[in-house]
């Protein structure tokens, strides 16, 4: 059997780099700040390899780095929202196909989301390009996307 992963934090950031949704499987605060700390801290990862003329078509950026007890994994999606992976270090292997339907499952959990046209009824028509109405995922409209990400977390081996 192979051994478990053990998800400490998922994070959703805009195209423009503002935090839509950091979700960190503790309950200390200390932990908490650590896991916002290196959702910011990767977004200068993502914008090196992003603009380094990778394959423009990968979602999935892989390793980004790792600090204080945590392996940072990246995916960007089409629309160029980033999703972060905070692992628990191991000495055990991990491979890129289980990290790859982790992203896949969180990228579907934030699709049907913001694919649900109720949650988008007080914004303006103009705002296409805008993902502010976005940054509301802390108010209750989006708790059925939050219980995804705690649900997929579990699933990840996340202590909730």
């Amino acid at each position: 059997m192979p051994p478990q992963l053990r998800l400490n934090a998922v994070a959703f950031i805009s195209p423009q780099s503002h935090p839509i949704l950091i979700r960190a499987f503790s309950q200390s605060k200390d932990e908490q700040l650590k896991y916002h700390y290196l959702a910011h801290t990767s977004l200068d990862v993502f914008e090196e390899r992003v603009n380094s003329g990778a394959k423009a078509t990968e979602s999935y950026l892989g390793l980004l780095f790792s600090m204080e007890g945590a392996a940072v994994y990246g995916y960007i999606t089409p629309v160029k929202v980033k999703i972060v992976l905070a692992l628990a270090l191991s000495d055990a292997v991990v491979r890129d196909a289980d990290i790859t339907t982790i992203f896949r499952a969180l990228h579907m959990a934030y699709y049907q989301s913001v694919a649900n046209p109720f949650l988008k009824l007080h914004t303006a028509l103009d705002t296409s390009g805008d993902h502010t109405s976005l940054m509301l995922a802390g108010s209750p409209k989006w708790k059925g996307f939050r219980r995804r990400v705690d649900e997929i977390g579990r699933a990840a081996g996340a202590p909730i």
